[in-house]
């Protein structure tokens, strides 16, 4: 009957996507418990200003950043992606929570960096693992429904924070440590719960080069085999897209200028967590309608039709006079990110060739984490030289440009399949 109505019902996601879900869950409820308070822990406990903070959190996306290329490519080389993924988890759930121990910015420092060198090892084996767990026409649902999952751990962590700390539960410090917990489970779920996956060209998922047939089969043995080394190039199609969405990077600064203008325009800092949760609330439930959307009808539309949101939230914030427009904006952009995340992720998915995925999700990750840094920081010279409108109004108009460009040069892979190699 489905089927006479002109519908078709949606196969289950495999369970290493319904895991790493989980894992993403967890991991953020973990991450965003400390985030929002990191700044107020670091000026008014430890002391650091403003600049250091910057330095801080500058140095170790950084790091993240510059590390996601090395660890794609050797999970592609070596033929297993789970043993980054579990490692890169393992190092953030242990060393984020000893910023509750913290007694200087030096140990600070040290604490970020190796929260997010495990980060920058996890990201593109991860992501690579995903498209490698799915067939080619639930890979913007898959991708949907791990940045929902993320995105609804953001919802939840703050909240905790929040809650905790009004009722005078446990102080800065406690909070901190107790963030070991979720984050301990997510590498507990990872370890026993994901196994090493290989595609065929066509999208069939593989353990082990044994075709999967149901979730009940025996896991993989420890050692997989490898994937065949290949010299099998990225493509042009690949780098035409890497290159536009590392210029629309450029106009995307730190969520804390948003932050920081939300204050300007009234709303009060103890709402400020439920503002960030609220933004993350919808981010969450428009990510899984919007993967699933872009398997349907293409990566373009809702990847043209994010940034025009995006663009569009930044005019909004440049031109913003009341408290009201701030919680309106905020809730507009959580769609940017909801109608983007995945369908890039199975962008870059359908675009590389099978056995250079981890390559392709390093170079991804790698250029959008490199061009924020210069984006915040150029966002912030302007702001602090020609003021909020000039800021906004420039990052608006920088992501105009990518639209244009993208439309102009970036192709769209079959809907449902991956392309033949470039």
């Amino acid at each position: 009957m489905a089927r006479l109505r002109g519908t078709t019902r949606r196969a289950p996601l495999s369970r290493n996507v319904r895991v790493l879900a989980g894992v993403s869950f967890l991991t953020d409820v973990a991450s965003e418990m400390v985030y929002p308070l990191l700044p107020l822990f670091l000026a008014g406990v430890l002391g650091v200003s403003a600049a250091g903070l910057g330095v801080i959190e500058g140095f170790a996306e950084s790091v993240s950043s510059l590390l996601r290329l090395p660890a794609g490519w050797w999970s592609d080389r070596s033929g297993r992606r789970k043993p980054l993924v579990v490692v890169g988890y393992t190092i953030a759930a242990l060393a984020r929570p000893l910023i509750g121990l913290a007694q200087g910015a030096g140990q600070v420092l040290a604490i970020r960096v190796s929260d997010r060198f495990g980060k920058g090892l996890r990201t593109a084996p991860r992501d690579a693992l995903i498209a490698d767990s799915v067939p080619a026409d639930q890979r913007g649902y898959a991708y949907g429904v791990h940045r929902g999952s993320d995105n609804f751990g953001a919802v939840f962590g703050p909240l905790i924070a929040w809650a905790v700390l009004s009722y005078d539960l446990t102080d800065l410090r406690t909070l901190f440590l107790w963030t070991a917990v979720p984050g301990l489970v997510s590498v507990l779920l990872l370890v026993v719960l994901v196994r090493e996956a290989r595609p065929t060209d066509g999208g069939e998922r593989l353990v082990s080069a044994v075709p999967v047939k149901s979730e009940t089969d025996a896991p993989a043995p420890l050692l997989a085999t490898p994937l065949a080394p290949s010299a099998t190039p990225l493509g042009s199609a690949f780098w035409r897209m890497l290159g536009v969405i590392f210029l629309f990077t450029l106009s995307c600064s730190t969520d804390a200028f948003l932050l920081l203008r939300a204050s300007q325009l009234g709303v009060p800092t103890a709402v400020i967590p439920i503002l960030w949760s609220a933004l993350h609330l919808v981010k969450s439930s428009s990510s899984v309608v919007s993967g699933g959307l872009s398997d349907r009808f293409g990566r373009r539309p809702l990847i043209l039709g994010g940034w025009g949101i995006y663009a569009a939230v930044y005019l909004g914030f440049a031109f913003a006079s009341a408290s009201w427009h701030a919680w309106a904006l905020f809730l507009v952009y959580g769609l940017y990110f909801g109608m983007t995340e995945g369908a890039e992720k199975a962008l870059v998915a359908d675009l590389a060739p099978p056995s250079r995925r981890g390559a392709a999700f390093g170079w991804f990750n790698a250029a959008v984490g490199i061009a924020a840094l210069p984006a915040s920081i150029g966002f912030g010279l302007i702001w602090d030289r020609w003021g909020t409108e000039a800021a906004f109004v420039t990052g608006a108009s920088i992501a105009a440009l990518a639209i244009v460009l993208f439309s102009l040069i970036v192709p769209t892979a079959p809907r449902g399949a991956a392309p033949a190699a470039h």
